[in-house]
């Protein structure tokens, strides 16, 4: 699940934009290059008509959609192995050790419910992790086998901006007529909270711990964190969250926050709410945290084995070059851009979690995509209104679009429909019936506006409703169209009916 930026709203023109212009090279002499010079400069060896500098999700989607145009295409980056941090330490990774904890619980907890008795049920946790890199592997030599099908150069080594129209990798310079920014996001340090990533950890240390904790704690109650907790609670770790705010996830739907909060305490989750970490020191029996009400009041302290720091991240920037050729950033270090991914520097533009709005990796793809296409000459459009966002604990919670506080704040006139799992077969028959599906439609056109979700396979469930707010559907075109029985499908379908206080199955 993530939230929408300050970009939230604001879509990519679908007017076709004008051919980024021609950078001139100079040559020996001084003058300037004719445009035939430049275009062989362009097409020699070390000369690309769009270098893309991080080949994560948005990066190497960028070069593939730009290859498949016809573009002469480079990729630049510096780890051994294609796919970013989502591939390499994030969003893959955590997906495969959220997978095996879920197996993992279930044979301790709920098959013996469905008659399927295993006896004593043992953890290798090696073999999870070994599992783990198994299916990052394959994904990011999948990458790699889409390079070199779509013959995309790999430019090995960290890049940085020389000059417009020209990356440095290593002691190589190469030519590009577009330079595409695609570098990502890192972690965020908390001042006092020194990161080891043994005892205290980010993300990436918490995907690769040798044992469980007795005691997790997690500072930040945002996705990652939850996510990962989830990963060690099911595991046998008791998991204590801490959060700044008054509540988990605080830009989702405020419902949909409050219900997942109660479930997440169901499974064992213990939280501190409004509660600051103001310190940590270490030593060899765990870690101490200090902490302090958000309001003010006093310290206290916290025991945990493993700490784990997830209170968001920030674009990296670093080492690009990026002040020396002057591109404009924002105040809060993104990459500054217009309507286009263009930055204030012609030839250079910017993708993902370096620019404005939600750092997802699907966003990420959908603006390489539509960057990789306007360099083409083509229309590039990115729906900002239809990003979705998902939470892959269990049960999953999903969202896409404008929730109700949005709504209110606004003024928007809107109606409601809700449908809760437990009265859902299908959910029934799977022992998962937590959660409810939630559709905000507007009051006068019946437009669906935003859906909120928690429940049984909740990402996947929401991608009709990504559909629908597409192509402006109304909340009446889900409830008409016909969904298969028994599924899990048929709560949208409910909640659409509740719109207009019609549901069959309440």
């Amino acid at each position: 699940m993530a939230v929408m930026g300050a970009s939230s709203g604001f879509a990519v023109s679908s007017q076709a934009p004008c051919a980024p212009p021609s950078l001139a090279r100079r040559g020996a002499s001084g003058h300037e290059a004719t445009n035939d010079q430049q275009d062989a400069a362009f097409m020699s060896e070390t000369g690309f008509d769009v270098i893309v500098i991080g080949a994560g999700p948005g990066g190497y989607v960028c070069a593939i959609r730009a290859a498949q145009l016809g573009l002469k295409v480079a990729c630049v980056e510096k780890r051994d192995t294609l796919g970013g941090t989502c591939l390499n330490i994030g969003c893959i990774p955590s997906k495969a050790l959220l997978h095996s904890s879920e197996h993992y619980e279930e044979a301790v907890h709920k098959l013996a419910d469905h008659g399927v008795n295993v006896g004593p049920v043992t953890l290798d946790l090696e073999r999870m992790h070994a599992r783990k890199g198994e299916v990052v592997s394959a994904n990011v030599k999948g990458v790699e086998f889409l390079f070199k099908k779509n013959k995309i150069t790999w430019l090995k080594g960290e890049g940085r901006i020389t000059a417009p129209g020209q990356v440095t990798v290593g002691d190589t310079a190469y030519a590009a007529k577009n330079i595409v920014i695609a570098t990502g996001s890192d972690s965020i340090n908390l001042p006092g909270v020194a990161v080891d990533e043994k005892q205290i950890v980010t993300s990436t240390g918490a995907l690769e711990l040798a044992a469980v904790p007795k005691h997790l704690v997690v500072i930040g109650g945002g996705v990652i964190g939850l996510e990962l907790g989830s990963v060690w609670r099911r595991l046998g770790a008791e998991v204590t969250v801490v959060e700044f705010l008054d509540r988990l996830v605080p830009t989702m739907d405020n419902e949909l926050g409050k219900a997942f909060e109660r479930i997440l305490g169901k499974q064992g989750f213990k939280f501190r709410l409004k509660t600051k970490v103001t310190g940590a020191t270490t030593d060899d029996t765990g870690v101490t945290l200090t902490l302090e009400p958000a309001a003010g009041g006093a310290a206290e302290t916290l025991q945990a084995d493993v700490v784990l720091v997830a209170i968001g991240r920030r674009a990296h920037t670093a080492s690009l070059g990026l002040a020396e050729v002057g591109v404009a950033m924002d105040d809060r270090g993104r990459v500054a851009t217009d309507g286009h991914f263009a930055t204030n520097v012609p030839g250079i533009w910017a993708i993902g979690d370096v620019i404005a709005g939600a750092m997802l990796a699907h966003k990420a793809e959908e603006e390489g995509v539509a960057l990789a296409e306007i360099l083409a000459g083509q229309t590039g459009h990115v729906n900002y209104g239809a990003i979705p966002g998902v939470v892959y604990t269990w049960p999953e919670v999903a969202s896409v679009g404008e929730t109700e506080e949005e709504l209110k704040a606004r003024g928007q006139a809107y109606k409601v429909g809700k449908f809760p799992f437990m009265a859902n077969a299908r959910a029934r028959a799977m022992g998962d019936v937590d959660g409810f599906v939630k559709i905000l439609a507007d009051k006068d056109t019946d437009k669906v506006l935003g859906a909120h979700i928690i429940g049984p396979d909740a990402g996947t469930l929401i991608a009709e409703i990504v559909l629908a707010i597409e192509f402006g559907a109304s909340s009446e075109d889900i409830a008409r169209t016909c969904h298969a029985h028994p599924s899990l499908n048929e709560a949208v379908k409910e909640a659409a009916l509740a719109v207009e206080g019609r549901a069959l199955h309440i």
